[in-house]
């Protein structure tokens, strides 16, 4: 990647690879990427379990996100899913799911089975508690089945679980390598039309603009929509669909969302609005 980007600190590097040549070492040193990877969990095990904490004290973009996600996660199942019929038994996972936010407001209206990836144990047993234990487990046959608590990185999916896979503001934590591993390894997750949803931040790239963000307080790096189809170019992904988050504050970065498949798909994205595996809303 040969945009430049600073870290939290201000300081300025060339391109990416000057950056993780710093923080992980040339070859990448196995002791600093232990400690890149122990420091981002570290972090997120001080933050408070609620809304508020998982979204950096701005839990007032919630419901703006999930009105976004669910407008593009729509027609996204219309155009890859609808063909498997009424009865079909969609499964999600999501990943970096913290304490559910995104499973109990989105995807487990739309999917019989949703299996949530969170590294942070007191993230994922809030998000047991709100989805098991309160009962959100059983609309309509909608329920949150397995709580992994993993790092995305050692996640190994079961193959061909998956209808779709959902990251969302945790691959960031990831370096290039290991984002282009977990990929390549989730890809085995996949259901034949599968796909994946991938929702982060975006630093400005081009002129005047930078190609990465370092936040060395929490590990983890917020990248440009170039760096990230380079990225997605390395894990053999293509780009089916992307369109901008509207509605946040302007003090944030930008949010983008990517649908992304293993193959080339001959599907035009469609406005078809999917709702026959729809339950209610949950409040």
């Amino acid at each position: 990647m040969e945009v430049g980007g600073v870290d939290s600190d201000g300081r300025e590097f060339t391109n990416a690879t000057e950056m993780w040549k710093e923080h992980i070492g040339e070859e990448g040193d196995s002791h600093k990427i232990i400690d890149w990877y122990r420091n981002g969990v570290s972090y997120w095990q001080e933050v408070d379990a609620s809304v508020d904490g998982v979204l950096g004290g701005y839990g007032d973009v919630n419901d703006a996100d999930i009105k976004g996600s669910e407008a593009f996660l729509n027609p996204l199942l219309a155009d890859f899913l609808l063909d498997r019929g009424k009865n079909r038994h969609l499964v999600a996972l999501d990943c970096g799911s913290g304490i559910g936010r995104v499973t109990k407001n989105l995807l487990v209206r739309y999917f019989n089975e949703v299996d949530l990836l969170e590294p942070v144990p007191h993230f994922l047993e809030a998000a047991r508690e709100s989805l098991v234990c309160e009962g959100v487990h059983a609309v309509d046959d909608h329920r949150a089945t397995n709580f992994y608590c993993v790092p995305l990185q050692e996640f190994t999916p079961e193959p061909g679980r998956y209808d779709v896979i959902w990251i969302q503001w945790c691959i960031g934590h990831l370096t290039d390598d290991d984002f282009v591993s977990f990929f390549k390894k989730a890809k085995a997750g996949l259901k034949p039309g599968g796909f994946f949803v991938l929702k982060e931040n975006i630093a400005r790239n081009g002129k005047g603009h930078l190609g990465f963000v370092l936040d060395k307080e929490d590990c983890s790096i917020t990248r440009s929509d170039l760096y990230y189809k380079e990225l997605f170019q390395r894990c053999g992904l293509h780009l089916y669909q992307a369109k901008d988050q509207k509605g946040f504050p302007k003090e944030l970065f930008p949010v983008k969302m990517y649908a992304l498949t293993t193959g080339v798909s001959n599907r035009s994205p469609s406005r078809y609005k999917l709702r026959a595996n729809r339950p209610g809303v949950i409040k």
